[in-house]
């Protein structure tokens, strides 16, 4: 096949890239199933709290986030103890803050390393291809001058291949790694959403009390 034949064509730094390539993907496809589970959790508790905090009972909401592990319940769950313990709307507001810091280095955790990825697989193509040029003009030096030029045309083709190769990984591990800090961003947007509806609904029942 063409795709085996350009590979054991590249040179021995196809395979390095192959190795970034590999762990690039498995990183992708985990944090795009732990991302879109955790959107789908998130908006499973929103739902089950909202009937919770409208009808003003915080003390169940909170049972309710204390036994949850996922990332909304986590942020809910700091504001709620500050709120059982009659704070002000400042300590409870600072108290919603820190539990989005908390949860945040585990959604973002692994993604930066895609962005890394994908520029050593570029600069391993380029080195890979630059060897090969060195090697290609080394047994050029030493041919006869009618074979020169095909050895040197083939040489070169040939070296380009890993520079091919890197790019052919780098470009989507850059492009995932857009999509999935964009995808972070919104689900901390949602987070952030949900932590100010609770917050006016406490401030709500302070009013009414």
């Amino acid at each position: 096949m063409e795709i085996i034949k350009f590979f054991q064509t590249g040179g021995p730094f196809m395979y390095p890239i192959l190795v970034v390539m590999a762990i690039g993907l498995a990183i992708s496809i985990e944090r795009f199933l732990y991302l879109t589970t955790t959107f789908r959790k998130t908006k499973n508790i929103w739902s089950q709290l909202i009937p919770m905090l409208k009808a003003n009972d915080f003390q169940r909401a909170h049972q309710f986030t204390h036994k949850s592990k996922t990332a909304l319940a986590k942020v809910l769950n700091y504001g709620f103890a500050r709120q059982r313990a009659n704070a002000k709307r400042e300590l409870v507001e600072s108290a919603f803050e820190a539990g989005i810091m908390e949860v945040m280095p585990e959604l973002e955790q692994r993604t930066h390393y895609l962005a890394t990825f994908a520029n050593v697989a570029t600069l391993l193509g380029l080195l890979g291809t630059i060897i090969g040029l060195i090697q290609a003009f080394t047994a050029v030096a030493g041919a006869e001058a009618a074979e020169k030029a095909d050895l040197l045309s083939a040489s070169i083709s040939v070296a380009m291949n890993t520079t091919a190769f890197g790019l052919i990984v780098a470009i989507p591990l850059i492009l995932t790694s857009s999509y999935l800090n964009n995808k972070t961003a919104k689900l901390v947007e949602v987070l952030e959403m949900s932590a100010v509806k609770c917050l006016n609904l406490m401030d709500e029942q302070q009013v009414v009390k």
